[in-house]
C-alpha cells in the first residue's frame, strides 16, 4: 500500500496494490464485513464474487480502492470509480463502497478516509465526488455531512436527485 495519510494514532490510507496478496486480501475482508452489517445488505459475499473481485477490479482502468490500517489492521475501505460529469466536462470520482469496520468507528477513521478519497480525487481531476448512502444510516450521514456532502438539486422546484437501480441478475 502506498501510504498517503499516516495520523498520530498509526492510521495509515493509501491506494490498495490489487496485485499484493495483502491488499487483496484486505479489499475482499473488509467488502465481505461490509456486506453482513446491515447497511450492506446482511449478506456475506458470494464465493464467486470473493473468487473473482480483485481480479475484476484490477481489470478495470477507472477503479481504485483505499485502504485504511491501524497498524498491521485493515480497517476501513474505499472502493471508488471515475466517472465523467458532462455538464462539468470533468472527471469525477464516485464512492461505491464505504466501509470502516465496526470495532473502529467513531475513532476518526471515516474522516481521515473521506479525506484521502478526495486528495485522491484531486489528483485524478475529479470535478466532484459522489457517493450514495440509505436515508437510514444516519452515522455515515453525519461523517458524510460533515465532509461537506450532502443531497443535490438542479433546480428546487424539480426536487433532489434520487438514486434508482434495476437489477439485471
Amino acid at each position: 500500500m502506498n501510504a498517503t495519510a499516516i495520523l498520530a494514532t498509526g492510521l495509515t490510507i493509501g491506494l490498495a496494490d490489487y496485485g499484493d496478496a495483502r491488499d487483496a486480501a484486505d479489499v475482499v475482508a473488509l467488502l465481505d464485513a461490509y456486506a453482513r452489517d446491515p447497511m450492506g445488505g446482511g449478506s456475506p459475499l458470494a464465493g464467486d464474487v470473493k473468487a473473482r473481485l480483485v481480479d475484476d477490479l484490477a481489470a478495470n482502468p477507472h477503479a481504485f480502492s483505499m485502504l485504511a490500517r491501524a497498524g498491521d489492521k485493515a480497517v476501513g475501505l474505499a472502493n471508488c470509480f471515475m466517472g465523467y460529469s458532462t455538464f462539468a466536462a470533468a472527471p469525477l470520482v464516485n464512492i461505491h463502497d464505504f466501509a470502516v469496520l465496526p470495532g473502529h468507528r467513531g475513532a476518526g477513521i471515516g474522516k481521515a478516509l473521506m479525506a484521502a478519497i478526495e486528495t485522491e480525487a484531486l489528483k485524478r481531476g475529479a470535478c466532484k465526488i459522489t457517493l450514495e448512502v440509505l436515508s437510514g444510516n444516519h452515522p455515515a450521514r453525519r461523517l458524510y455531512a460533515a465532509c461537506g456532502y450532502g443531497d443535490y438539486q438542479l433546480d428546487p422546484a424539480s426536487g433532489h436527485a434520487l438514486f434508482w437501480q434495476k437489477r439485471l441478475t
